[in-house]
C-alpha cells in the first residue's frame, strides 16, 4: 500500500510545478553598479522558493511615469521560471522584504505561451522570421501580386465634383432667384 501512496505523491509534485512568468521593476542604479549581484539576487529568491530559472534578461531601463519609493527611475527585469503553486506566497513575501525590488508581478502561463515566451527572449525565435513562414491573409497588407501598388494620384475628378455639389446647394432655396415663383 505504501507503493500507490509514492507514486501518487510523485505525480503530486510533477503536476504541482506551474508555468510562471515574473517581471520584477528593479532599483537601476544599484542594477548598474553590481548586474551580477542584482540577477544573483532575483534568481536566487526564485531558486530558495522552490523555483527553476528556465529564462531571464533585463528587459527595459528607463524613466518611471511616478516614484516608487523614491525612485524616478527603474529596470524591469523578466524572467520565465517553474515553481510549485505553494512557492508564489513565499516569492512575494521575499520580494516585498527586498531593497533591490520596487515592484513585481507574477503570472501563471499555459505551457504554449510559456514555451513562446521563453523562445521570444531566448533569441531562438524572431517574429519577423515566424511571419514569413505564415500566408499571407486578406486585408490592407496583403500581398497585391503582379498589379502591385495602386497608384493613387491626383483626385481631381473628386474636387471638381465637391465643388459642383457645393454650387448645387448653394443655388437651391438660399434668397436667389430659383425659389421665388413667378405668376
Amino acid at each position: 500500500m505504501a507503493a500507490p501512496a509514492a507514486t501518487e505523491q510523485a505525480a503530486d509534485k510533477t503536476a504541482a510545478h506551474k508555468l510562471y512568468e515574473g517581471m520584477f521593476l528593479l532599483d537601476s542604479s544599484r542594477f548598474a553598479t553590481d548586474a551580477k549581484g542584482s540577477t544573483d539576487s532575483i534568481t536566487g529568491m526564485i531558486e530558495k522558493c522552490g523555483g527553476t530559472i528556465v529564462a531571464h534578461r533585463p528587459w527595459q531601463d528607463g524613466r518611471l511615469a511616478y516614484a516608487i519609493k523614491g525612485h524616478r527611475k527603474g529596470l524591469h527585469y523578466l524572467t520565465y521560471f517553474k515553481m510549485p503553486g505553494g512557492g508564489i506566497r513565499d516569492l512575494n513575501r521575499a520580494c516585498k522584504l527586498s531593497d533591490l525590488v520596487l515592484r513585481h508581478v507574477v503570472i501563471e502561463h499555459p505551457q504554449v505561451m510559456f514555451d513562446a515566451m521563453v523562445q521570444a527572449i531566448s533569441g531562438e525565435w524572431h517574429p519577423h522570421e515566424a511571419a514569413q513562414d505564415e500566408p499571407q491573409g486578406r486585408g490592407r497588407d496583403r500581398d497585391r501580386g503582379e498589379r502591385g501598388d495602386r497608384d493613387r494620384g491626383e483626385r481631381g475628378d473628386r474636387d471638381r465634383d465637391r465643388d459642383r455639389d457645393r454650387g448645387d446647394r448653394e443655388g437651391r432655396g438660399e434668397g436667389g432667384e430659383e425659389g421665388e415663383f413667378e405668376e
